[in-house]
């Protein structure tokens, strides 16, 4: 039976985490089993005293002892991760557990063995869920990537990223923050693999609900393109 570890980056969410492991542990997958790896990165809210409350054997929780950045938690997840499949899912609850399945699909049919869910695929879905300048900033990154690496994606910054460990064994990932997304795109698309995307819906939130990113890791997002694709 294939194994799925889902890697679960978590910094002040206490309103999600709970219902995001939550959601994750009842997803229902034929065929595969589940490993689900929380990654707390000394979370300064509610969230570790919630995580450390938890005692369910279906969850792996691991804590840094110092605040490090997103990139850096799914590393510690990665290092610790048995699956034949690895999946990213943040904290938050703008990407849906729901949408597991449509990602799985292409790996599991042996189609593929990288899979982007795309937000901009469907995007007058999700448009109103967006910040008008990350939507700008993803398109220009986008459009980075494929003139870079000679692909044609169009959702690079997606958080929804799968893929099976082979892909990733032996990659040399160095990334703390959000350029995890530019890094691991790069890294993947270097060593020749195709990236598939299937559309998935969004709920984007806002700053004042704990959204993160701002317009300095769209800037660092696209040096570490450029970045990557002379270097490693």
């Amino acid at each position: 039976m294939l194994k799925l570890s889902v890697i679960i980056p978590v910094y002040n969410e206490e309103n999600t985490i709970t219902k995001v492991i939550s959601k994750v542990k009842n997803i229902r997958l034929k065929g595969i089993s589940k490993e689900i790896i929380v990654i707390d990165d000394l979370s300064a809210d509610r969230t570790r005293g919630i995580l450390e409350k938890m005692k369910d054997k279906q969850v792996k929780i691991l804590y840094h002892k110092k605040n490090i950045g997103k990139g850096a938690a799914i590393r510690t997840g990665l290092q610790n991760a048995a699956g034949d499949i690895i999946l990213i899912q943040d904290a938050d609850l703008e990407y849906d557990p729901k949408e597991y399945e449509k990602l799985l699909n292409p790996i599991l049919s042996g189609n593929a063995k990288v899979v982007y869910g795309s937000r901009l695929n469907s995007i007058r879905k999700n448009m109103k869920n967006m910040y008008k300048l990350h939507y700008i900033g993803n398109l220009f990154l986008t459009f980075m990537t494929n003139l870079l690496y000679g692909v044609k994606i169009t959702d690079m910054e997606t958080g929804y990223k799968v893929f099976r460990k082979e892909v990733i064994d032996g990659i040399n990932l160095k990334a703390k923050r959000f350029d995890f997304e530019p890094e691991i795109t790069a890294k993947i698309l270097k060593r020749g693999y195709k990236i598939f995307e299937v559309p998935i819906s969004f709920a984007g939130r806002k700053f004042d609900e704990g959204k993160k990113i701002t317009w300095k890791d769209g800037v660092q997002a696209a040096y570490y393109l450029l970045k990557y694709r002379f270097f490693d």
